[in-house]
């Protein structure tokens, strides 16, 4: 596959090593050649590394294997996850899930995507409904503005909402950036 092909959630294997794809820019510059910025993750020892590949450039590309998974609970610094199809469990570290409990409550689902018999990446839905559990007061009469106001959500994330959303109401958060979105 050519380098310009790649995008974030992509495995690949560069150097005899497999990586993958956290980040994906095409760079051209006015007067040079355009190239390929990457930003991956080593997925045998976890570290980061950035890279510039050439637009003509071919890469090994590693298939997937792509399995919905249910969280379904925490246990001290594991995260117990469920195969939805043959019910079999896998324990995942602190490490590896990174932000998901900040968006996935318990008993949702997530895609995991796998690869040699082992857990590599986790793939959040775009979008996810929480239920806000402390923010400031409302405002009578408070319509949409630009004007935001810091509040937590029940899992714990913190973002900031319109100043109409009151304790108890269902919002939308991206997963991207956790941002508010809209009332669910």
């Amino acid at each position: 596959m050519k380098s310009t092909d790649l995008r974030p959630g992509t495995a690949i294997k560069m150097d005899g090593r497999l990586y993958l794809i956290l980040n994906y820019s095409h760079v051209t510059p006015g007067n040079l050649r355009a190239f390929v910025q990457i930003k991956a993750r080593d997925l045998n020892s976890g570290t980061l590394i950035d890279k510039r590949l050439r637009s003509a450039e071919e890469v090994e590309q590693v298939e997937l294997d792509r399995r919905p998974m249910e969280f379904l609970y925490k246990d001290g610094d594991k995260f117990v996850f469920m195969d939805t199809e043959n019910f079999e469990q896998a324990e995942m570290s602190r490490e590896f899930v990174s932000d998901l409990p900040l968006y996935i409550l318990p008993n949702n689902s997530v895609v995991v995507n796998w690869c040699d018999g082992r857990p590599i990446s986790i793939e959040l839905p775009n979008m996810v409904e929480l239920i806000v559990k402390d923010t400031s007061p409302g405002i009578k009469g408070a319509t949409a503005t630009n004007q935001l106001k810091e509040a937590e959500m029940e899992t714990g994330l913190k973002t900031r909402v319109p100043p109409f959303i009151t304790i108890g109401e269902k919002v939308r958060v991206s997963t991207v950036d956790g941002s508010y979105q809209s009332r669910a």
